[in-house]
């Protein structure tokens, strides 16, 4: 277990990236003052704020200052706050409760639910896109990281992974492993492997420090959703913030139904170990990330 005090950092984290999304967020009254309160009430739900933290720490762990990567941080609080809305909508998951409260089409209703995940992804553009830099480099730095947002949520990422999801499973189907790795990979993994890579590109970091950060998320990626995919089984509703269970009743393709609780627990630590050693090549600097990985995989919620 990682010495750094995990629980101090996430805190700071957390209110840094809250402040800068309610500065980003147009206010709840401003009209139409529905679709606002539906945006603020997704987005200020309680999360824990992981990816926007990875961001954070990924320009960090390369020399960069976190301060730099709010804007890009907000943006992809925002995708990921888009996808939760979207993905419980009664023709997706059809989930009444996120982050333990009622889902967004529950609080108000399903055309503003799909609302309000479309004015979050335009948001998130508009966050990352839409500050003026100071130098061209800067502004270039920016523009590459906009870039490898886009493609870890579009139809080769997250949409893509979302899809196969949606095709893959049902009662009675044989869940196969290579199946279920490349939908994690997609829709969950996509989007975490990016995070780190963003905050690298925003600090400036070479190209040998991109590609240790992206093994390093792409591996944090698929320990966390395998962890999510054993807690759907062990956890409840209450620890969760969600409806425990519905993976299993609806034959979800996951790692459990393919391989097992014990083998999918086993690999989830096999991944989260390698995360570690990867963040420790980073140096000192990415102890976040160290200790990040390792939480992961011990998370119980």
């Amino acid at each position: 277990m990682s010495a750094f005090d995990l629980g101090s950092y996430l805190e700071t984290r957390r209110r840094e990236v809250d402040a800068a999304l309610d500065r980003a967020l147009p206010p709840a009254d401003a009209p139409p003052p529905v679709i606002h309160a539906a945006m603020r009430y997704a987005v200020f739900a309680g999360g824990k704020r992981l990816r926007p933290i990875l961001v954070l720490a990924g320009c960090e762990s390369t020399g960069g200052d976190a301060s730099a990567a709010h804007a890009l941080a907000c943006a992809v609080e925002m995708v990921h706050t888009y996808s939760l809305v979207h993905d419980d909508l009664p023709a997706l998951d059809d989930d009444d409760l996120r982050r333990g409260r009622p889902t967004v089409h529950r609080a108000f209703d399903e055309a503003t639910a799909i609302l309000t995940g479309d004015a979050l992804l335009t948001a998130a553009l508009e966050v990352a896109l839409g500050a003026n830099e100071s130098d061209d480099a800067a502004a270039m730095r920016r523009l590459e990281a906009s870039r490898i947002l886009l493609a870890a949520i579009g139809t080769s990422g997250m949409i893509g992974g979302q899809v196969d999801d949606l095709l893959a499973g049902g009662a009675g189907s044989v869940v196969d492993e290579t199946v279920v790795r490349s939908i994690h990979e997609r829709k969950t993994g996509a989007l975490l492997r990016a995070c780190p890579v963003i905050g690298g590109v925003l600090a400036g970091a070479d190209a040998a420090a991109l590609t240790r950060l992206g093994s390093y998320g792409a591996d944090l990626g698929l320990a966390f959703q395998i962890v999510d995919d054993i807690l759907d089984i062990e956890g409840t509703s209450e620890s969760l913030g969600k409806s425990a269970g519905k993976d299993a009743a609806a034959g979800k393709a996951t790692f459990p139904a393919a391989i097992g609780v014990a083998r999918s627990r086993a690999l989830a630590e096999e991944l989260g170990a390698r995360a570690v050693e990867t963040a420790g090549a980073l140096g000192a600097k990415a102890a976040p990330l160290a200790a990040l990985a390792e939480y992961a995989v011990r998370r119980q919620r």
